[in-house]
């Protein structure tokens, strides 16, 4: 557990940045063996990408570094529970575990919303665990949607 909460806490500095970019506060880093191989936050408002989630742009950062799109072995921490389309992404990447911090009550794919790793029709299946510093994480979406709300108010 110890690593889990260091790797995380690792997204969660990646999650203040995109906060200071005034995106919606995500981090993620890709783990092999110990070392963080790809790190991402989002930036879909910056890159004008819909796409550019925290886990899709640390996968891709992780899937270069390696010249192999296949993450066989490799970790996936993320400070919120992942959507679809970021579970789906991590399925063809073959990532081996996903651990979150907060659950994400409108769009979460693992538990919250859906739980597409209990469906038998993949061809990869990831271990899961959320609730990894769920606190802090919780609190920093919150607190940006707060602020944000109070600012359009």
């Amino acid at each position: 557990m110890g690593n889990d909460i260091a790797f995380m806490r690792q997204a969660l500095s990646l999650a203040e940045q995109a906060a200071s970019m005034g995106e919606v506060p995500v981090g993620a880093v890709v783990v092999a063996a110990g070392k963080v191989i790809g790190e991402g936050f989002n930036r879909p408002i910056e890159s004008c990408d819909p796409t550019a989630h925290a886990e899709i742009v640390a996968l891709r950062n992780a899937a270069t570094g390696l010249g192999n799109y296949r993450l066989t072995g490799c970790d996936l921490y993320v400070t919120i529970e992942p959507c679809t389309m970021c579970v789906g992404a991590m399925v063809h990447g073959r990532i081996n575990r996903i651990i979150f911090g907060a659950l994400e009550p409108r769009a979460g794919a693992l538990t919250s919303q859906l739980a597409l790793m209990d469906a038998q029709h993949f061809n990869h299946s990831i271990d899961w665990v959320g609730g990894v510093l769920e606190q802090e994480c919780s609190d920093l979406i919150k607190g940006f949607f707060k602020r944000r709300r109070q600012k359009n108010g």
